[in-house]
């Protein structure tokens, strides 16, 4: 009776143990997203801890993306995402490639655009505003050197993802704005994806500055995606420009059909609204970088 007792005890005990490791190893792959195998290896090496285990794992995984980044770092990043934040009168877009439109729809990737996002929008809010609007261009390599709220480098998250996903990530650009309590910002981006984080994402991204007695949501909203959808190369002044002989292919925003009612040019909208455009900025996926508008700073890789 006493031999069945002590056998039954270290039978159950096994079972205890067995269902303990298994629920934790389950626990370690639903939250890293990483293999059986390393998820099993992970818990082995830190005696079942899990916080540990996870961490051992990020820290492979990261190790394993900068090998992989310097693997990777030639092949072509055509496709990615286009990613806005607006917080009351501060602003952010990036831009950000990887190779394959699978991987610009992949839950990794959203969440490292919106951890670039959210740093950005961070250091944009940092920069000395003197003036009316502030715009900044960050590049590569300045915006690799921001951090996260979890003190990483974007370039170490950068590296994490590339491990992960395997295939080449640039994080091509970014622009901070940001403007005086005295006039509205307003961004909008197209098309809008259905991602599981908060931040918005998709092929094209617009910012647009309005002077006017009150918010205008509405409008704002129309006339960014006006500027996506007409792509104008500037907002015009009626004392200097003059309109485009064919409407079709006028570039002067304020001569521009309205978007959303062709009966009507952007200057009488403006007029009937009572607004004045103050600025704009429109960013296009995969689009040749060139200096289409006068940018108050520009923080480079120099």
């Amino acid at each position: 009776m006493i031999l069945r007792q002590f056998f039954r005890s270290i039978h159950t005990n096994y079972v205890l143990c067995y269902t303990s490791k298994k629920t934790l190893l389950s626990k370690l792959r639903k939250k890293t997203g990483y293999t059986f195998v390393n998820c099993k290896k992970a818990l082995e090496l830190n005696d079942n801890d899990i916080v540990k285990a996870e961490q051992w794992l990020r820290e492979q995984a990261q190790a394993q993306g900068w090998s992989q980044a310097m693997k990777l770092k030639s092949r072509t990043t055509s496709q990615g995402l286009i990613a806005m934040i607006i917080n009351n009168n501060h602003g952010a877009l990036v831009e950000i490639n990887c190779e394959t439109d699978f991987v610009a729809r992949n839950k990794k990737f959203y969440e490292l655009t919106e951890i670039i996002l959210a740093a950005v929008l961070k250091h944009g809010m940092t920069i000395e505003q003197d003036s009316l609007i502030k715009k900044t261009i960050l590049c590569t390599e300045a915006i690799s050197k921001l951090y996260a709220d979890d003190g990483k480098s974007l370039s170490d998250h950068s590296a994490l993802t590339i491990g992960l996903i395997g295939e080449n990530i640039n994080i091509r650009r970014a622009l901070c704005m940001s403007v005086q309590p005295s006039v509205h910002l307003y961004g909008c981006i197209h098309p809008t994806s259905v991602n599981p984080v908060s931040s918005l994402f998709g092929r094209y991204g617009a910012f647009v500055v309005l002077k006017s007695d009150k918010k205008k949501n509405t409008l704002g909203m129309q006339l960014c995606q006006h500027i996506i959808g007409m792509n104008p190369t500037k907002i015009g002044d009626a004392k200097v420009d003059q309109p485009h002989d064919n409407v079709d292919d006028e570039p002067v925003m304020l001569y521009q059909e309205f978007l959303f009612d062709p009966s009507i040019s952007i200057q009488q909208l403006l007029q009937s609204e009572q607004t004045e455009i103050l600025d704009f900025v429109r960013f296009e996926m995969g689009e040749t970088l060139e200096d289409r508008q006068e940018l108050d700073s520009v923080e480079t890789c120099g």
